[in-house]
């Protein structure tokens, strides 16, 4: 099985296509740091630092050229303008429409099957049907899913619309990999990195005030994780998976010091790779910032779920 995968980021779609023995072909995405990691983990691969709504057909003609036929097209189109976790923010009609950027590749490389990774909320797109019918008129049987990377084994919650096509038959419905989640503390080091004090005059109140809120729930002797985004509580257990990882550092890790008071430090990128499936191996040294790992992390695919797609696409 030959794969492309674009908007590619770190290759977690690539990685878990991989893991069942598919030939990774080539990367495409717009951002360098992404090409240094993608090089890093694929180094037979070729890697392409292209805005892929600039091209043209005969520039993706040039590529299939280059490439040759492929089996299996991954894409993972920027969510942002999709995602609620925007806020405020207006909707950027560019980052809409890169979808069909997954269309202009897939009339010419025609390959037998097709996998788009995006937020649920990518259904509320104005063009979401317009997209999925350009697919069926193309050939494509279309079937979209969505999964949540707990059920797959995945040490954090997240759920994505995963659009599985094939020109020869229907898609099989992807079904769990994992009865039991894997909780939050089975990828976090207790005691591997540094803690500063919780009660300091520099902390933010709104800090203080998350970590209070967590006290009145877990008591004073819990070790939790205080999450900074949302809506709902703004703190969780380790007795559960990870709430969903996004592109900025988000989660602090809330202990006794052992002294009567309280100690924090952020979590990890080693912690946040852990949580989204990706394993030990995986080189991010491409990354040279902290941000950059935490960014291409955030906006990365889990493996394991992508897998266990590619390997129900193989057996059907």
């Amino acid at each position: 099985m030959r794969v492309i995968d674009l908007f590619c980021g770190a290759g977690g779609s690539s990685l878990g296509a991989a893991q069942v023995g598919a030939e990774i072909v080539a990367g495409f995405d717009i951002w360098d740091v992404a090409g240094r990691v993608y090089c890093a983990n694929f180094p037979r691969a070729r890697f392409y630092q292209r805005d892929l709504a600039a091209l043209t057909e005969s520039d993706i003609r040039s590529l299939y050229d280059g490439l040759g036929p492929v089996d299996l097209l991954l894409a993972s189109p920027e969510c942002t303008s999709h995602s609620p976790a925007r806020g405020g923010k207006p909707q950027r009609e560019g980052s809409l429409n890169l979808s069909w950027c997954v269309w202009e590749f897939a009339r010419v490389f025609r390959p037998r099957w097709i996998i788009i990774e995006n937020v649920p909320t990518m259904v509320r797109w104005r063009s979401y049907r317009a997209f999925l019918q350009t697919l069926e008129r193309g050939g494509y049987y279309v079937y979209p899913q969505v999964l949540d990377s707990a059920d797959f084994g995945v040490p954090q919650r997240r759920r994505r619309l995963y659009i599985v096509c094939d020109r020869d038959a229907w898609p099989p419905e992807i079904v769990s990999r994992s009865r039991v989640p894997v909780p939050a503390r089975d990828v976090i080091d207790l005691d591997r990195y540094v803690y500063v004090p919780l009660y300091t005059h520099w902390r933010a109140r709104r800090t203080i005030e998350r970590a209070e809120r967590a006290f009145q729930a877990l008591g004073r002797d819990a070790t939790f994780l205080m999450v900074y985004y949302g809506s709902g509580p703004q703190w969780q257990t380790l007795d559960v998976p990870l709430r969903t990882i996004t592109t900025h550092d988000h989660f602090a890790l809330v202990r006794p010091d052992g002294c009567g008071s309280h100690e924090m430090r952020m979590l990890q990128p080693d912690e946040l790779r852990a949580a989204m499936g990706i394993p030990e191996g995986f080189d991010l040294g491409g990354c040279p910032t902290r941000t950059d790992k935490i960014r291409l992390l955030g906006n990365a695919v889990c493996p394991p779920v992508m897998r266990a797609i590619v390997e129900s696409l193989r057996g059907a």
